[in-house]
């Protein structure tokens, strides 16, 4: 069960929310496609016609097989195992063999495993082992990453309904027993009992009803207390609200607010509304930021890759003369174009972030792309209660009918609070009277009583008390006062239009004091009535009846406390550039006035500037919504489709999107955001729905959550830059020199051995640190710029390669034959990873002077890598692998070019900073920097 929305009351108050639309309709498919079979027979697991307004009780008994006395223990234990225990659908772990097929699915592994297949098919089995090793390596783990975020997924799989109270009989004669049961143990025919503070834990059918009011929030979104009550033959003229409207029907997933009732279970397990939610409401979304960016780089990159073998083979046949025996080179140069450490860097950097977040601040990522989609998320959607406000109102204060401060207002709806709180059997206490209590116990602390002669609340005697309930909309207290005998005091609180309908007073009046509650409410402030009336003193109870010809006395306002962490966490997140926007079912102005208290919004501002209703949303169309909603900050009397409207509006108009939510009415939000987050005490299907969950609600989690996606962002974003600008830089060397040179460039099996030493050394990457600039702006992947950096850098590394070509001209003039071209391959391979290890230092983008030093596991894996390149072809290695040693004269004429390389290449990079990065400081939050 979520926590009750924002502008709903505490649970059994009595006070309405100002404001709060009367209905709300359930999601599409919901309340239609669960427990709608009859009879005994088949698979499902209820007996009746569950949700069907119109049997009556006795036929719905009947065709169940049941009675008020409740089911035989033998029938229940045979009927459990006939459908089932009363669980969600559980969660099936995936195999192994399927994960790891699964895992293939990425486009440069499928592409991988394609070009390993190709090589073995003509013999190139050096090509054919490296490729489909980096294949394995890279399928196995992401299989493990996966097996350990489904493995935190099962974990959250608790339902929170544990046991319930069921009446059962143990043979046909014995008489009926009440006793607790587990939840899973209920079946369809059970009679269970409802009281204050129960969760319905199944779908029921009521057969008695005592003041009965449920919270439906969990399925509709609605924030009120809904009553519900036993009745034999259902109003028609309900059956076109849905099946949440009807009084006679509770369903999985409600918490009783007040009273009792008697009940049998109509539909369990997965035929329940709630687990038609849990399956059905699983919406389509498309793909994610994540995989938007890293497709769009990967079909490019794909695309060149599939016409680099056939034009290798085309060009070699055409001006040298030589056929398929180049094969094993073509692939190995599409091979040398490739990421092949994309999934391995991206699976072990994302697992590293998700690791970190879930250690040090309690946050599981359920799904890793998701650590990316944070990263990238410029605009963060959530409701307001619980996030940006306290559940804890507290008064505003209390005026009398000419909106004059009045004490005895707050005096009398605190005598009223506190004999509601002491007779009503309530589940909780009501925050909303705990804090007309708190206000009036401050005021009599710092002035003393505020009339001569007046008492505390808890001087007069409570004598009875009528709970609230949904229609009436208002509760009262029946209190004696000192020194009054024979008279009995009613104090009426509640909704300002019902109270007022019960007060004697003209209609002008009444106008007059709704226009003023209209202008209090619009300013933000929720409002409770406060009438009284003496009655004559009698014995028996007391009824609505009795709550007419009341005197006014006043208006009591309270405010949302705003939680202590939210304007701090909004300023820095405003700071990173995410912008916040509040989708709430609540008063328009209660929503803007608790932005206005913690910064979101000015309050100075013109409400329809950045404030904007339901009703005004479904007048808009998509794009009309999309342009508005980049502008407003608060959505008020939102229900759970205009959530997911509002949310995907935003995702169309090119912003990365995330979701907070916690209850099933968030679902529809939940699946159209980028990122779909919750609490850890959401509902079972919330969490299940989430790609991240929070140890709490908090914004400052959130924050540390779109940190650690920035840093994780930043790494692979490092690694792509890099690796791609100095694959295609080699790949434009290796096909102009072979096409100059009479002999192969080199070898397939040293094109191989340089890929394999420079996917070791990047595999740093995933544990570098990402510079400053990277973690104030929300990253994006975003192709173009991808392609714009790699083909400029690129192309410098070509020249750098082809520069090489000179070098190896005058050091190895002497050289022929086989000789020559085993120097020369040693001097390219030589060359090759000296400058690979020289990208790695200086494409480091974004760092001030101290960041560059400070490279860390970068560092050490590039000096790596050059040590691997000059002393590689000293070894006995170098004569296996064709290469032989290279003359002094060689390392003198390198170091000028390399030394050459890296001035232009060190210019080349300030000049992109300027260009390219000076939005990263850009404060306004304008679109997500790429990186």
């Amino acid at each position: 069960m979520s926590p009750v929305p924002e502008g709903s009351a505490a649970a059994g108050s009595g006070h309405p929310a100002p404001g709060t639309p009367a209905s709300v309709t359930p999601f599409p498919g919901v309340g239609t496609g669960a427990g709608t079979g009859a009879g005994t027979e088949g698979g499902g697991r209820h007996l009746a016609p569950a949700h069907d307004a119109g049997p009556t009780s006795l036929q719905i008994l009947r065709s169940l097989d049941s009675g008020p006395r409740g089911l035989l223990e033998k029938e229940a234990e045979d009927r459990l195992g006939r459908f089932g225990e009363n669980v969600l659908p559980a969660w099936r772990p995936v195999p192994w063999p399927r994960r790891l097929v699964r895992s293939a699915r990425d486009p440069f592994t499928a592409v991988l495993l394609c070009l390993g297949l190709v090589s073995a098919l003509v013999s190139a089995w050096g090509t054919a082992c490296v490729t489909l090793a980096l294949v394995g390596v890279s399928c196995l783990l992401r299989s493990i990453e996966e097996h350990r975020a489904d493995r935190s997924t099962a974990a959250l799989r608790e339902l929170v309904a544990t046991t319930a109270t069921v009446v059962r009989r143990a043979c046909p004669d014995s008489p009926p027993r009440e006793r607790e049961v587990p939840v899973a143990d209920l079946v369809p025919g059970d009679v269970i009992r409802l009281g204050p503070g129960d969760l319905v834990p199944a779908d029921v059918r009521l057969l008695r009803a005592d003041g009965l009011t449920v919270h439906q929030s969990a399925l509709t979104g609605e924030s009120a207390p809904v009553a519900k009550r036993a009745v034999d033959a259902p109003d028609p003229a309900l059956s076109d609200e849905g099946p949440f409207a009807q009084p006679q029907s509770c369903f999985q997933g409600s918490s009783v607010t007040s009273g009792s009732g008697t009940a049998v279970i109509v539909a369990t397990g997965g035929e329940t509304r709630f687990a038609a939610a849990h399956d059905g409401r699983a919406r389509q979304r498309g793909a994610r930021a994540f995989d938007r960016s890293v497709q769009g780089i990967s079909w490019t990159l794909i695309r060149f890759m599939l016409l680099t073998p056939p034009l290798v083979l085309m060009a070699n046949a055409a001006l040298r003369g030589r056929g398929l025996e180049t094969l094993p080179f073509a692939v190995a140069v599409a091979v040398g174009l490739t990421p092949e450490m994309l999934p391995v860097i991206v699976t072990t950097t994302l697992a590293r972030g998700a690791a970190r977040l879930a250690r040090t601040s309690g946050v599981i990522v359920k799904r890793l792309p998701a650590l990316h989609d944070l990263g990238a998320v410029d605009v963060l959607c959530l409701d307001k209660t619980g996030t940006l406000t306290e559940d804890r109102p507290v008064v505003a204060g209390a005026t009398d009918g000419a909106d004059r401060p009045d004490p005895d207002v707050l005096r009398w709806a605190a005598v009223g609070a506190l004999w509601t709180l002491q007779l009503a059997e309530l589940p909780a206490p009501d925050a909303l009277d705990e804090a007309i209590l708190d206000a009036a116990g401050e005021v009599r602390g710092r002035h003393g009583p505020t009339t001569t002669g007046d008492l505390a609340p808890e001087d007069y005697e409570g004598v009875a008390v009528l709970p609230f309930d949904p229609v009436r909309r208002v509760a009262t207290a029946v209190v004696r006062r000192p020194g009054k005998l024979g008279v009995h005091t009613l104090v009426t609180k509640g909704a300002v239009e019902a109270v007022l309908q019960r007060c004697a007073m003209d209609e002008d009046e009444r106008d007059r004091l709704l226009g003023l509650a209209d202008r209090k409410a619009e300013s933000g402030l929720r409002l409770l009535a406060v009438a009284r009336g003496d009655r004559a003193s009698r014995p028996g109870g007391y009824s609505p009846a009795d709550e007419r010809g009341l005197t006014f006395v006043g208006l009591v306002a309270l405010r949302d406390v705003p939680a202590p962490s939210a304007a701090d966490a909004l300023a820095v997140l405003a700071r990173r550039g995410v912008s916040v926007k509040v989708l709430t079912g609540d008063h328009p102005g209660t929503a803007a006035r608790v932005c206005a208290d913690i910064g979101l919004r000015r309050a100075d501002s013109a409400q329809g500037a950045d404030v904007v209703t339901a009703e005004v949303v479904d007048t808009l169309s998509d794009a009309d919504l999309a342009r508005v909603a980049d502008r407003a900050t608060v959505f008020a009397r939102c229900t759970p489709e205009h959530k997911a409207r509002i949310v995907s509006a935003l995702r169309a108009g090119g912003r990365t999107t995330g979701f907070l939510g916690d209850g099933v009415n968030d679902l529809p939000a939940l699946h159209a955001a980028d990122v779909g987050i919750c609490p850890r005490n959401a509902v079972d299907v919330a969490r299940e729905a989430a790609d991240v969950v929070l140890a709490e609600k908090d914004l400052t989690a959130i924050d540390r959550a779109v940190l650690a996606g920035r840093h994780s962002s930043g790494n692979i974003a490092t690694y792509l830059r890099i690796t791609l600008s100095s694959n295609l830089g080699n790949v434009i060397a290796m096909l102009t020199a072979g096409l100059m040179l009479p002999f192969l460039p080199m070898l397939p099996a040293q094109v191989l051995v340089q890929n394999l030493c420079f996917d070791a050394a990047q595999l740093a990457f995933a544990f570098d640190r990402p510079a400053a600039a990277v973690l104030r702006r929300p990253t994006a992947l975003r192709p173009r710029d991808f392609l714009r950096f790699i083909t400029g850098f690129g192309l410098l590394n070509a020249a750098a390669d082809l520069a090489t070509f000179g070098v190896l001209a005058l050091a190895l003039h002497q050289a022929s034959g086989d000789s020559g071209e085993a120097v020369f391959h040693a001097g390219w391979f030589t060359e090759n990873l000296l400058t690979q290890a020289m990208v790695m230092i200086l494409l480091r983008t974004g760092r001030s002077a101290v960041e560059r030093r400070a490279g860390g596991p970068l560092r050490a894996a590039a000096a790596g890598l050059a040590a691997v390149g000059v002393l590689l072809p000293l070894t006995a290695l170098g004569p296996l692998l064709g290469m032989s040693a290279l003359p002094p004269l060689y390392y003198l004429l390198l170091g000028s070019v390399l030394a050459l390389y890296a001035v232009a290449l060190t210019a080349a990079r300030r000049r992109y900073e300027r260009r390219h990065l000076a939005e990263e400081t850009d404060p306004a939050p304008a679109a997500p920097a790429a990186v």
